[in-house]
């Protein structure tokens, strides 16, 4: 299976999430800030909920594949790589005990394939584990922390370990430690899974870059273009890795637009306030109408050209798609509507067609809106998964979209 991913809208063909499972049963008040949750979701009902999601993507003609079951059909095509994978997770578990790092390997290496995936995404707990010969220090403080791996909740969120993009990816280096371990499953998934090991996926980023970037600041706008957001989870100095990546292998992007976003917990990614559901039309966080500082980034015979803008999200969008722009705020013009539903994720639509998305159905408000403007809207349930700060479009990766 090739990557084909050169817009936002394109009939979606293929999809991948991850089905929540006993990670979040491992969020602890204490532990929510580390964790990047703001709440605990009730996993019984978050499951019903993504399940329902995934529902709704396969009645419309979508193929949707599993995080945890592509790394587990990766690792039984090739067994001889599964010493290397735990080892690769164990050392990336900032486990500072050598004894405590021996026993982890240990343990993990005689589960079964699905059991170990599993067991590394839910986290291992202090108690699971006995620990022999503890003889330094640190042997014996490790214990005073509830896991010796933490649990990997933000894995619901598929979007952001890495991103497709034309008929490549970019494997993400996440900011924080605790999302950092998602991408082994990426990089894995494609290196060894049947469906794509003789595919030979170019790789525009990879997952040990300098810099920081996650797949929810990326948007694909067409085949020329991208736009990207300078967020506090995406460096600048990565947009300008990719651009020189993708302008010095002659793929058929051409521009990319570096918006400068406020680095807040409401404006996590770019995707937070500005996704596209239709040719031409855009949900957008109001809080983003006022102008904006924009990169340009030009592919000048191979080299990349950067220039700054100050403008407008209409005149920006207009100039680089050519055609007439229509943005819908989420929320409508009520300032305190429009603050809670972005905060539910209210912009963050995942378009399955051009003018055809899927949406959190509390945010009733913008949803009206979206249908009185023609667009078919699809709702899913969200009372639990809400709680993980992240949409539709967060918790799907397309693989395979239809070219527009």
């Amino acid at each position: 299976m090739k990557i084909n991913v050169f817009s936002e809208i394109g009939n979606l063909k293929t999809v991948l999430l991850h089905r929540p499972g006993k990670e979040l049963e491992n969020l602890t008040p204490d532990l929510l800030e580390r964790l990047l949750f703001d709440d605990i979701p009730y996993l019984k009902v978050a499951q019903e909920e993504h399940d329902e999601f995934a529902k709704v993507l396969r009645d419309n003609g979508v193929k949707v594949l599993y995080i945890k079951d592509m790394v587990v059909e990766a690792i039984n095509h090739h067994p001889e790589v599964k010493s290397n994978f735990v080892n690769q997770f164990v050392e990336e578990s900032l486990i500072r005990s050598k004894s405590v790092k021996i026993a982890i390997y240990n343990y993990l290496i005689n589960l079964e394939s699905d059991i170990l995936v599993e067991k590394m995404i839910e986290g291992i707990r202090t108690k699971e584990i006995i620990v022999k010969n503890r003889i330094s220090i640190m042997d014996m403080l490790e214990n005073e922390y509830p896991f010796y791996t933490d649990p990997m909740p933000n894995i619901l969120f598929q979007r952001d370990p890495f991103a497709s993009i034309g008929n490549g990816v970019a494997i993400n280096n996440m900011l924080t430690d605790t999302r950092q371990r998602e991408t082994i499953f990426s990089e894995y998934m494609f290196k060894y899974h049947p469906l794509f090991e003789n595919e030979d996926i170019p790789f525009y980023v990879n997952r040990n870059n300098r810099y920081n970037s996650e797949g929810g600041d990326i948007l694909v706008l067409n085949k020329n273009t991208l736009a990207i957001g300078i967020s506090k989870r995406t460096d600048p100095r990565a947009i300008e890795k990719l651009a020189i990546k993708l302008f010095s292998e002659n793929t058929s992007f051409k521009t990319i637009l570096a918006f400068n976003i406020p680095k807040t917990r409401a404006y996590m990614h770019l995707d937070t306030v500005f996704t596209q559901i239709d040719y031409g039309i855009f949900t957008i966080h109001p809080g983003i109408l006022k102008e904006l500082t924009v990169f340009e980034l030009i592919n000048i015979n191979g080299k990349v050209k950067v220039s700054k803008v100050i403008s407008t999200l209409e005149d920006i969008l207009e100039k680089h798609l050519k055609q007439p722009i229509k943005l819908i705020n989420c929320g409508g013009s009520d300032k305190i509507t429009s603050g809670r539903e972005q905060w539910n994720d209210g912009a963050n639509t995942l378009t399955i067609a051009p003018g055809t998305v899927i949406v959190y159905s509390r945010n009733h408000v913008t949803n009206k809106i979206l249908r009185e403007q023609g667009i078919k809207v699809l709702e899913i349930p969200s009372s639990e998964l809400s709680r993980g700060r992240g949409g539709p479009r967060c918790m799907s990766m397309p693989l395979e979209r239809e070219k527009i």
